[in-house]
């Protein structure tokens, strides 16, 4: 009884949440597409002919606006979660940080590449500090291989959230890029601990 009654307040948020009413609006797959968009306007991210990595990518709502946002480049994303087929995306359903799919994403690309992003996210445990720490693993995984797959002046953008990891991520972050910056978009819900790290130019 219990459980119903915490879905149906969360469907009941969602309905009365302006950015998840607009996603639908707009065919989006999730309500986490306003915040890359809210970074892009601030930050000027994408620009057409830019090569881009999304990683965890499911359900797919950044490499749409990716998609959108950058013509005549090569966009791939990566999850270990199916998730439906995205116009001129190229898909892999797999773990980015195992050595076999890594090659897979060279491959692809044939060199190195201007963005990495991440919206990565551990599923919700209910202890906040724990889900801090998982999902700042998850960012520090996506650093270390942003570093490998980044050109000199490439970009990485990923999800971290305030708690016990946030100061060694901005640590960690401040040794790899020469720029760095940690923006709480609009679209990120208040009660939210998270925020998102624009990482520029590797050192």
């Amino acid at each position: 009884m219990k459980k119903n009654k915490i879905s149906k307040n969360w469907i009941n948020k969602q309905r009365r949440d302006i950015y998840f009413r607009q996603s639908k609006v707009e065919g989006y797959r999730s309500r986490a597409v306003y915040k890359l968009q809210e970074i892009n306007l601030k930050f000027k991210i994408f620009k057409n002919g830019m090569s881009v990595i999304d990683l965890g990518a499911a359900p797919g709502s950044w490499s749409q606006y990716v998609s959108k946002n950058i013509k005549s480049g090569k966009i791939l994303s990566i999850d270990l979660l199916d998730f439906e087929k995205i116009e001129n995306i190229h898909q892999i359903k797999g773990d980015f940080t195992n050595d076999i799919f890594k090659k897979e994403i060279m491959d692809y690309f044939g060199k190195k590449v201007d963005i990495v992003i991440s919206d990565m996210a551990v599923n919700t445990t209910g202890n906040k500090n724990l889900d801090s720490i998982y999902t700042g693993e998850l960012c520090m995984e996506a650093m270390k291989f942003s570093k490998e797959t980044l050109k000199n002046d490439g970009k990485f953008i990923s999800k971290i959230f305030m708690g016990s990891t946030f100061n060694e991520i901005v640590s960690e972050a401040k040794k790899i890029f020469k720029e760095n910056k940690v923006f709480k978009p609009l679209a990120s819900r208040k009660d939210s601990k998270e925020s998102f790290i624009i990482c520029k130019y590797l050192r």
